[in-house]
């Protein structure tokens, strides 16, 4: 069974990533869990995310884990060395499955969206999963 679309043409911010990430050298878009990412051929930025967070169920069932959406938001791999600085910003946020493998939400929804930085964040994320020859040709733009 596929996964449901999770996003509309129309949302916000799509458009711009997507003329961002497609910049990229070898860059394609696809469809992976109902949502719009850009690869290289490796993933390096996926628009929208959740997070993960437990409910207290009933007294039969336990915790229970649902998600919290964050529609209008991209998810980025980010360096270690930026992680620390990025999780005191209130705009980013873990994501479920991939914050542990080094990937940081950016919330559109919370302030005015600096479009600068967020094509600074997806090269940055680019550059950390895309094979040399890509970031050798993007250098020699």
């Amino acid at each position: 069974m596929p996964h449901p679309i999770m996003f509309r043409e129309d949302d916000m911010g799509l458009a711009e990533v997507r003329g961002i990430a497609l910049g990229f050298p070898e860059a394609f878009e696809k469809i992976s869990w109902g949502r719009p990412v850009f690869c290289a051929p490796k993933m390096f930025v996926m628009y929208g995310g959740s997070v993960k967070s437990s409910a207290e169920g009933g007294v039969r069932s336990g915790p229970k884990n649902h998600y919290v959406q964050y529609p209008h938001s991209i998810l980025i791999k980010v360096d270690d060395s930026d992680r620390k600085a990025l999780e005191q910003d209130p705009r980013f946020f873990y994501p479920a499955y991939m914050g542990p493998f080094g990937w940081l939400g950016l919330d559109f929804a919370v302030q005015k969206v600096d479009w600068v930085e967020v094509a600074e964040l997806v090269d940055s994320s680019f550059r950390l999963v895309a094979p040399k020859r890509s970031i050798k040709q993007l250098d020699g733009r």
